[in-house]
């Protein structure tokens, strides 16, 4: 694999780009050339990525293809990855384009990978970790959250990515295991209390987190599950917001509500905690992995804590696919990809940088 090309360049897809050219030759597009106040270390030209032919002319120049565009724009250009034997990466919440991405799978002569992100994506390769020493496992829960640090106003919330894609979480119902069943359950639903180094937090359900994982683990858990992790009172006020005043059947308006209402902030942390329960021979016992990520420095620039661990996670992803960790063709499930190669690529590595 020599050339990358880079779809969306928001905050993550521009820092994919600068992670991926330290190897790779990366061309980065999108509609209008981003503005930062530093130089990219990688080619960035503009065009429309609905304009089919521009879009399979400029696919078929690379060998591999990652998208941080919004979930909704993806199901094509996997197609015409597909269709030209280009690797294919992609950060998708979205059930129905990952089960379309799926089926084209089925004849691929190359990778295609969605779901490369945080979660899903980091998060279902730890949960796959945290089984691996159990004879027999119990329960698998699973918990992100992408925080402002300093949370104000009821929502206490900073849309730090993509808006549509949190309000597409928050809509659409979410698999999950319960009572040893798969089955679909309701998004903003199933509220709990965490307690994270004295602070508290809510978590509840939201789709997509688990990507693959229902169907691996089915039979063989009673418990599994993905829940997003908000500041108190959150959840109550998007129900509100999307169930009560019907907002939910008017994605532009509510998108650009919260758009305008709740702009990103400087200063965010990412939440991952991980828990796993079980049998090792005939004794009971519990794993768990808990890590809080903040912004870091990376080629001299500031990147935000959701920009950087999702980046990171996709980037490290097409390293090990083209060093051969990987299969070379067809389906990746996140929770298959081995958790130590993973930390141990270059972009990988990126969160040894944090101690519990």
């Amino acid at each position: 694999m020599k050339k990358v090309l880079t779809l969306g360049l928001g905050k993550v897809g521009t820092l994919v780009g600068v992670l991926l050219s330290k190897k790779y030759e990366v061309t980065g597009l999108d509609r209008q050339k981003p503005h930062y106040d530093f130089e990219l270390p990688f080619t960035v030209v503009e065009g429309d990525v609905t304009d089919h032919s521009f879009i399979e002319k400029l696919i078929k120049e690379n060998d591999a293809v990652v998208s941080a565009l919004p979930y909704y724009l993806n199901k094509p250009i996997a197609k015409i990855a597909h269709e030209n034997g280009v690797h294919y990466f992609d950060l998708t919440e979205d059930v129905d384009t990952t089960n379309y991405i799926r089926e084209l799978s089925k004849t691929a002569t190359s990778v295609m990978a969605p779901q490369c992100g945080l979660a899903p994506g980091f998060i279902g390769i730890i949960g796959a970790q945290l089984t691996k020493d159990f004879t027999k496992v119990r329960d698998i829960e699973l918990r992100v959250g992408a925080l402002p640090k300093y949370p104000n106003g009821q929502l206490a919330y900073s849309f730090t990515w993509s808006p549509a894609g949190v309000i597409n979480e928050y809509i659409n119902d979410a698999e999950a295991i319960h009572n040893g069943e798969r089955k679909m359950v309701s998004s903003l639903d199933g509220f709990e209390y965490i307690n994270i180094g004295g602070r508290e937090f809510e978590a509840f359900t939201t789709s997509g987190g688990l990507g693959t994982m229902c169907e691996t683990y089915e039979g063989k858990v009673d418990t599994l599950n993905y829940k997003t992790i908000r500041y108190p009172g959150h959840g109550k006020l998007m129900r509100f917001l999307l169930q009560e005043l019907i907002l939910k059947h008017d994605k532009p308006m509510i998108t650009k509500i919260l758009e305008n209402a709740k702009p990103p902030v400087k200063e965010d942390v990412v939440y991952i905690y991980a828990v796993v329960e079980g049998w090792k021979n005939e004794k009971i016992f519990r794993n768990e992995y808990f890590h809080a990520f903040s912004p870091i420095t990376i080629n001299g620039q500031e990147w935000r804590a959701i920009s950087w661990t999702t980046a990171a996670a996709i980037a490290a992803v097409v390293e090990m696919v083209d060093n051969g960790s990987l299969p070379s063709k067809g389906f990746i499930k996140q929770e298959e990809i081995p958790f130590d190669v993973f930390m141990k690529t270059e972009n990988g590595s990126l969160y040894n940088k944090f101690d519990k």
